[in-house]
């Protein structure tokens, strides 16, 4: 089963960042966010990844296309200009990289990598999102289901603290940050049937996948919703990125299953 990766963005939430690089390609403990996504579907066996590019993408061909050289060690004859392999650390990874537009939206992006995908069921995350899903589980729930297409879901943990009031301003009880409850959103991580792309037929370049797309498949009841209640965390701004930089630093990185 293929990965797809949308890593097109513009990234204007954290331009601190990605005025030089991508989103994808901002480190997390010295590695861009875009190969511990890899990690997290390879350690199930998922290695064929297809990444869409947009915005400075040549800095993700430039990355993987030094990235065997980069992770072995190396004996250079410089009179003879030849190199040696001596050993290497790089993982089994097939990337197929593939320019969609550098102001395409995500609809459009999928829309443009169909003919590398192939007629089997696909998979589909973000280029800024980590998770400790079970990528086999995930799997078994789309197969059981038997729709086109299966969203991981989580819960937000607030921002902020809660207190609940008497009329006399007293307080009644006090809650620090906590999940809520009552609301679901999309974290990526999804499973898709090549069925995916009747709703993908006319030109998406300005479409959102999460626009018509998933709204279509939903009122056609052809999606459901794989909840996942681990960890899950969303790259959206700076604030982001230095917490995921100290969990990582502190071997509190949840979403290293490798």
């Amino acid at each position: 089963m293929k990965v797809v990766i949308f890593a097109g963005g513009l990234g204007t939430r954290i331009s601190e960042e990605t005025d030089i690089r991508p989103k994808p390609m901002v480190e997390i403990g010295g590695k861009p966010i875009l190969w511990h996504i890899m990690k997290i579907y390879s350690h199930y066996g998922f290695n064929d990844f297809i990444v869409c590019l947009g915005y400075k993408g040549y800095v993700i061909k430039e990355y993987f296309m030094h990235y065997f050289l980069h992770n072995s060690d190396i004996t250079i004859d410089v009179a003879s200009n030849k190199m040696e392999v001596l050993g290497t650390q790089s993982e089994n990874f097939k990337i197929t990289l593939v320019e969609t537009g550098l102001n395409t939206k995500t609809a459009g992006r999928l829309q443009q990598v169909q003919k590398y995908i192939g007629d089997e069921d696909f998979m589909l995350t973000y280029g800024d999102g980590v998770c400790n899903v079970d990528i086999n589980d995930l799997i078994a729930f789309h197969k059981s289901h038997n729709k086109i297409a299966t969203v991981t879901a989580v819960q937000l943990e607030a921002r902020f603290g809660g207190m609940d009031l008497a009329a006399n301003g007293e307080v009644e009880s006090f809650r620090e940050k906590a999940k809520d409850e009552g609301k679901w959103i999309n974290a990526g991580f999804f499973i898709l049937k090549p069925e995916v792309f009747k709703y993908l037929q006319t030109d998406m370049s300005q479409m959102m996948w999460e626009d018509e797309p998933l709204e279509k498949l939903t009122e056609d009841n052809e999606l459901v919703a794989y909840q996942h209640k681990g960890f899950w965390k969303c790259m959206d701004a700076l604030r982001d990125k230095i917490e995921l930089e100290n969990l990582w630093k502190n071997n509190q990185a949840k979403w290293k299953v490798w």
